[in-house]
């Protein structure tokens, strides 16, 4: 078996190619133009080439798919909607979700038919904010869309969001509910159907 070499021949370089001076002077000239343009012509952001958003007195406007900080959404009665399936800490890629699950009380509806979270704690240092625990969750009790980014801090302890801090913060619609309903035991509209009386 032959093997066959391509020779390629070297590009010829010209002395202002080797130089670089031109494509120098070339960038310089475009940077100064820009600049000279937004800084001098008009004050008005829609005639700017280049927008700047004067942060954090002009706050940036997020698109409503936006994965904001994570947040837990809230039944009716206020508890959390999380069943503590662990659903959404095995999805996590990042392993920045941690939840220990809790059973209900005997008198409550819900006991013997799902759990609560006692724990529910996620190191958004950790998260990569990929959206998989969203996706993740059956009872869409974990949401992204806060519309908030994290805040700058410089202690670590500002970054661990424990279940009183997810609950406490509502979604851009400033509501703490879901937007799928679901039929919990107890509700007119629950089918009935528990670990006793079956499917």
């Amino acid at each position: 078996m032959t093997v066959t070499v391509k020779v390629l021949k070297k590009p010829k370089r010209t002395l202002a190619d080797q130089v670089y001076v031109p494509a120098i002077a070339s960038g310089v000239k475009l940077t100064l133009t820009r600049f000279f343009k937004n800084t001098f012509t008009s004050r008005d952001h829609e005639a700017n080439e280049i927008a700047t958003v004067m942060y954090p007195e002009e706050p940036r406007t997020y698109p409503p798919r936006f994965r904001g900080i994570h947040r837990l959404t809230h039944r009716a009665d206020s508890s959390p909607r999380c069943v503590a399936c662990l659903c959404c800490s095995t999805a996590c890629p990042a392993q920045c979700i941690h939840i220990e699950p809790a059973e209900y009380e005997k008198d409550d509806p819900r006991y013997g038919y799902e759990r609560y979270p006692a724990t529910f704690v996620i190191d958004e240092l950790r998260c990569i904010f990929c959206g998989y625990c969203v996706e993740a969750c059956p009872c869409d009790a974990i949401r992204m869309d806060t519309g908030l980014h994290m805040p700058p801090s410089t202690e670590r302890s500002h970054f661990i969001y424990d279940k009183e801090m997810l609950m406490s913060l509502p979604g851009q619609d400033r509501t703490f509910l879901s937007a799928n309903p679901r039929h919990e035991p107890g509700d007119p509209s629950h089918p009935g159907i528990d670990r006793e009386k079956g499917h």
